[in-house]
């Protein structure tokens, strides 16, 4: 706030008044540009860094079949519908239908670019706040929309195990492993005992405004089990497109466990720990291990590199008209 000598004339106070606000505005502007600027940067050097395993996928997908490769680009932009039914379904408060498929669709762009979905989280997070939701209340819907998630994707590889006995082989971890696992596991719940409380009350809390009524209650979890299950659908295309010798079923249950296995590794929109647990899963099924590469390669062609361009597009845009 500017301070003014008593008895200043009212229009000198007003063109103060004037140059703070076109001061903050500015500073605003540059705030959006500087963010929207590295997003590019990081995006492009994420692309230089993968380049070998584009043109490899691309030279694949060159002979592979195109109806199911349609099938496969289909149900990647179908992705980003249930992402922005399953956000709005998070929240009491409606939202602007039109912006929020194009935030889905900025957001997973941005998730190439940050570890553990804190690109999408900080598109989404900004987007509630610019709709007038407390940014406390923007963090617990974020968080209820991933919890969501986390249980429709378990119970999808549940339906999947039980009604196809047989198709889920875990590989053998061994006892140290596990040790090691359940006690950095243990360590950190008693170090942050504190906030993970409080961050399960709150998004309790919110989990029950959600269900109190149905229509978002129905939103939260159809667009969150469709989300999964669409990804699953992507893999399965690009499957059959490369004619992977494995029946949908297992090839949907084996993405579905390797995209939960790749959350306890959070690199860049799983870029790095979900093609290996994918792959694996792959090859546990009995694919051979260059068919394995092919459908990882065609699936991140599909869902990471061929929308990033128009992605960072939309998040410029989105940025430049305040949306975000």
């Amino acid at each position: 706030m500017t301070l003014l000598p008593p008895g200043t004339p009212t229009t000198a106070v007003t063109a103060v008044t004037a140059v703070t606000s076109v001061t903050s505005v500015r500073r605003r502007v540059s705030l959006h540009a500087a963010v929207t600027l590295a997003v590019v940067v990081g995006a492009v050097c994420l692309g230089l860094r993968h380049w070998p395993v584009i043109a490899t996928g691309a030279g694949r997908l060159a002979v592979a079949d195109r109806g199911w490769l349609l099938v496969a680009a289909v149900a990647t932009v179908a992705t980003w519908v249930c992402s922005a039914l399953a956000q709005q379904g998070a929240v009491t408060r409606p939202l602007p239908a039109g912006q929020l498929v194009a935030v889905q669709f900025a957001a997973s762009a941005a998730n190439h670019v940050l570890p553990a979905g804190l690109g999408a989280g900080a598109v989404n997070l900004r987007f509630l706040t610019r709709c007038g939701l407390p940014v406390v209340r923007s963090a617990t819907a974020l968080g209820v929309k991933a919890t969501a998630g986390a249980v429709s994707r378990g119970f999808l590889i549940a339906v999947l195990a039980l009604t196809c006995p047989g198709l889920l082989r875990l590989p053998h971890i061994s006892a140290t492993v596990v040790a090691i696992a359940l006690a950095v596991v243990v360590t950190a719940a008693v170090l942050l005992r504190g906030p993970l409380r409080r961050a399960l009350r709150a998004v309790l809390a919110d989990v029950r405004a959600v269900h109190e009524v149905p229509a978002r209650a129905a939103a939260l979890w159809g667009g969150s089990l469709a989300f999964a299950a669409l990804h699953a659908t992507v893999v399965v295309a690009v499957a059959q497109a490369l004619e992977l010798p494995l029946p949908p079923a297992q090839v949907a249950l084996a993405y579905l466990a390797a995209s939960s296995a790749a959350v306890l590794l959070p690199t860049p929109g799983g870029i790095g720990s979900l093609d290996a647990a994918l792959a694996v899963a792959l090859t546990l099924a009995g694919v051979p291990g260059s068919a394995a590469a092919s459908v990882v390669l065609g699936y991140r062609l599909l869902t990471v590199w061929l929308p990033l361009i128009p992605g960072l597009l939309a998040l410029a845009v989105l940025a430049r008209r305040k949306v975000l």
